[in-house]
């Protein structure tokens, strides 16, 4: 800011040195100010564009066997993950699949089998690794679908057996922090696998 004039130095810095300011410049002040309250007062309808706004706990639908599950949608996690028991890998006809369980809301299990799409090396909180199988699914929140890739691990020790990645929102979610649950799933289970 050496270069600039001093009534924009003043300007830039906020104005704090007291000095008056030319009439042009306080235009200049003006239209900023007038621009920052413009986009804070913006509806949020105007920040997503057209993107839907969620909870930062919803519900989702996974598969078109209809499993329902509740997800955290986590910014902080570039990739989804799925809690799944009786993880197997196995080949059919030359091709990888895995086959695994997930329960529902009401703890029921329910056996998938997905191509498998590779193994991920996922970094843990404590620095360590660990390989896991990654699987795409069709995953519906409110009424937006999407196909993602989903890696499958025990996640029974945690609060939600769902976790959607920002890679899975990418230009379709926005997420409140403030709310939880605010719509169910409303996709068409036919197709939910195509």
């Amino acid at each position: 800011m050496a270069g600039l004039p001093i009534s924009e130095r003043e300007a830039c810095q906020g104005m704090h040195s007291g000095l008056t300011m030319s009439r042009g410049n306080t235009r200049h002040r003006l239209f900023l100010q007038l621009a920052v309250a413009g986009l804070l007062l913006a509806p949020a309808g105007a920040w997503s564009q057209d993107k839907q706004v969620f909870g930062y706990l919803e519900k989702v639908m996974v598969s078109q066997a209809g499993v329902t599950l509740q997800a955290k949608l986590d910014t902080g996690a570039d990739t989804s993950s799925l809690h799944a028991e009786n993880i197997k890998r196995f080949r059919r006809a030359g091709e990888r699949f895995v086959r695994f369980q997930v329960r529902d809301e009401e703890g029921e299990l329910i056996t998938l089998e997905r191509h498998l799409a590779r193994v991920a090396r996922i970094r843990r909180h404590d620095g360590d690794y660990q390989r896991r199988p990654v699987v795409e699914m069709s995953v519906c929140i409110g009424a937006v679908k999407r196909r993602v890739e989903i890696n499958l691990i025990d996640r029974s020790g945690l609060d939600f057996p769902f976790l959607l990645g920002r890679s899975a929102m990418e230009g379709a979610v926005v997420i409140d922090p403030e709310r939880t649950f605010t719509s169910e799933p409303s996709c068409e289970q036919k197709g939910m696998d195509e």
